[in-house]
């Protein structure tokens, strides 16, 4: 067991018509002039803006709107809004979206006070010491964005994608309400709970195995969005499942499931250059990787594979079989992502191979030219992540 240190500051208010609560939320934090950041039409479409702009006017708050987030979201729009809320004198950022919009804010948030390029931070030249106040309106059940210390930002002139960790970005609150998610697309449902189950993942497969409790949790959650995403699919107002969704995907992605462990984060790193260079949706990209990755670290933690097998996946064991127990959760899993409508390999992601020299571009961004390893249940150099890649590039039978 690893020791740890868990903060979860962010208050989350839950429930059908949370978002009736958004000026005192905003209020109480110490909003005044709030810039009100959001992502395309469906936002506005919806209505909901709309009634956030009204509620915050009625309780005396000034407002500035910029919309316009793209899913993988850019710098080129952080930049955008650190001039916009200078220029207006924000003092509180509330983004209503899913995680792009989430991390949008967050990034302009450390940017307004910050003297120097924003990019900084995601090229590892400076260290957030301060950002503005950021609340949420969440919409999209996937990233965890609105309980996480994480934010990731693509710089679309250089096609690079990277994650910043600071506990500064923290949401002041999470307002969650199922009901604001009836009206996803099937394959944006099923792409956020591969996201949700995989930041989970993502703690769980460790050196450690020593935290029955953690594992209690983790194997929990990944029951519970794996019979909920089934659901939802079925009945896409189904209030029940799709509050399951939501709840997990912020205590997937919060630490709790990481207490005692160590995360591992390869497959999200691996994909963040899929997403980057195919601008594909994040958790369909990660349901395109994990198979691959997850056959590559198998030797040697067999044990591990097959707790997941059987408490999550459902496989039987055999005795004497701990190699082919821990094999069967993998193409259990794999089966897991067909049925959501989820691509298990590069070619049903994209519509075709990926190239050798786009799989080379993928390695030397991802391992930043050779001097970056990934994961810590197994290191992972450029010669594995090519490996994974090229291993992810082979059509599923």
């Amino acid at each position: 067991m690893k020791d740890f240190s868990f903060y979860t500051p962010t208050r989350v208010v839950f429930g059908r018509a949370s978002e009736e609560q958004v000026g005192s939320l905003v209020s109480w934090y110490g909003g005044h002039r709030v810039l009100v950041h959001y992502g395309g039409g469906s936002a506005v479409r919806s209505g909901l803006v709309g009634k956030m702009l009204d509620l915050l006017h009625a309780s005396g708050i000034a407002t500035v709107e910029l919309g316009g987030v793209v899913p993988n979201p850019l710098l080129s729009m952080v930049r955008r809004g650190i001039a916009l809320c200078r220029e207006q004198q924000v003092d509180f950022i509330l983004a209503v979206g899913g995680g792009s919009v989430i991390d949008s804010a967050k990034a302009i948030a450390y940017g307004v006070p910050y003297d120097g390029d924003v990019w900084d931070f995601w090229a590892g030249k400076a260290v957030p010491q301060r950002a503005l106040p950021v609340g949420c309106v969440l919409t999209i059940p996937a990233a965890g964005s609105e309980m996480s210390s994480s934010c990731v930002i693509t710089h679309d002139e250089l096609g690079l994608k990277r994650g910043v960790n600071s506990d500064l970005c923290r949401c002041r609150f999470a307002i969650m309400n199922p009901e604001r998610t009836f009206t996803l697309p099937p394959y944006q449902t099923a792409a956020g709970a591969v996201d949700i189950m995989m930041h989970t993942m993502e703690r769980y497969f460790c050196r450690y195995d020593d935290m029955a409790l953690t594992d209690a949790l983790a194997e929990g959650l990944l029951r519970t969005v794996k019979d909920s995403a089934v659901a939802v699919l079925r009945n896409p107002q189904d209030y029940v499942n799709r509050a399951q969704i939501m709840w997990a995907g912020s205590l997937a992605h919060n630490d709790l499931t990481e207490c005692g462990y160590e995360k591992d984060f390869a497959t999200h790193r691996l994909e963040h250059e899929l997403s980057t260079l195919y601008d594909v949706t994040h958790g369909a990209g990660l349901a395109a990787l994990w198979g691959s990755w997850a056959r590559h670290v198998l030797p040697g933690h067999e044990s591990r594979f097959a707790q997941f097998a059987v408490n999550v996946m459902g496989v039987t064991a055999r005795y004497g079989d701990l190699p082919g127990t821990a094999l069967r959760g993998i193409e259990a899993m794999e089966a897991f992502y067909c049925q959501l409508g989820m691509p298990t390999s590069i070619p049903e992601l994209i519509g075709r191979p990926a190239t050798p020299d786009e799989i080379a571009l993928m390695v030397e961004r991802c391992s930043r030219g050779g001097t970056m390893q990934l994961g810590s249940i197994e290191r992972i150099d450029a010669s594995a992540m090519a490996t994974i890649y090229r291993a992810a590039n082979q059509p599923r039978p």
